[in-house]
């Protein structure tokens, strides 16, 4: 569903029929403890971005609402683990590794295209 940023996020509910004016981010309501959502949080959301980049089934995801600086608005903070190799992933975007094998790219290997194979 289209979130209050206009990006694409299945964790967004939104019920409007009828006049209903209610929506919520599931993500961070089945966060522990729940946390409270705001429109506000979706448009510095890197959730979209990660299920636009990822779609692994075994990688789970956890958000939670945190304020960096005092000063500073809050934010989503997005966590991964992956149930297949029972390990943190530092990089959601990317994944683990071991579920999916990475291009050399993003393993740092340099590929030298005029190698012969």
């Amino acid at each position: 569903m289209r979130t209050p940023a206009g990006k694409e996020c299945k964790h967004f509910y939104g019920d409007y029929y009828r006049g209903r004016e209610r929506e919520e981010c599931r993500l961070l309501m089945k966060s522990t403890p729940p946390q409270n959502w705001t429109p506000k949080l979706c448009f510095k959301c890197p959730m979209p971005g990660i299920q636009q980049a990822n779609a692994c089934e075994f990688m789970q995801l956890n958000a939670r609402v945190q304020r960096l600086f005092f000063i500073l608005p809050p934010e989503v903070i997005v966590t991964a683990h992956c149930t297949k190799s029972h390990q943190e992933v530092p990089e959601p975007h990317i994944g683990c590794g071991s579920c999916h094998t990475l291009p050399p790219i993003f393993t740092g290997e340099a590929h030298d295209p005029d190698a012969a194979d």
